[in-house]
């Protein structure tokens, strides 16, 4: 009786091992962070901005700092176009 519950927790534990370690399957390749953001002559791509991944999901200064910096070019935008429009009102 002693063999036979030592053998039946050994193919437990044998089970468990094997399904915590994905059954012998390998990891899919690591994939290589990207600079969260271009140079600063760059333009912003935001479709193509990625996050270097950090213990509790992304660096927030990072996200930040692209937020910051995608809000300062839409308001650089927004004014250079406001003063185009004017332009085009007074007629110059």
């Amino acid at each position: 009786m002693f063999v036979l519950m030592v053998a039946l927790v050994a193919v437990v534990v044998f089970g468990v091992a094997a399904v915590a370690a994905g059954q012998g399957g390998t990891l899919a390749p690591e994939a290589h962070d990207r600079a969260p953001w271009p140079a600063p002559g760059d333009p912003l791509d935001l479709a193509g901005v990625r996050f270097p991944q950090a213990v509790r999901g992304y660096r927030m200064d990072l996200v930040d700092a692209v937020l910051d910096r995608a809000a300062a070019e839409l308001a650089a935008r927004d004014a250079e176009l406001a003063q185009l429009r004017a332009r085009l009102r007074t007629g110059q």
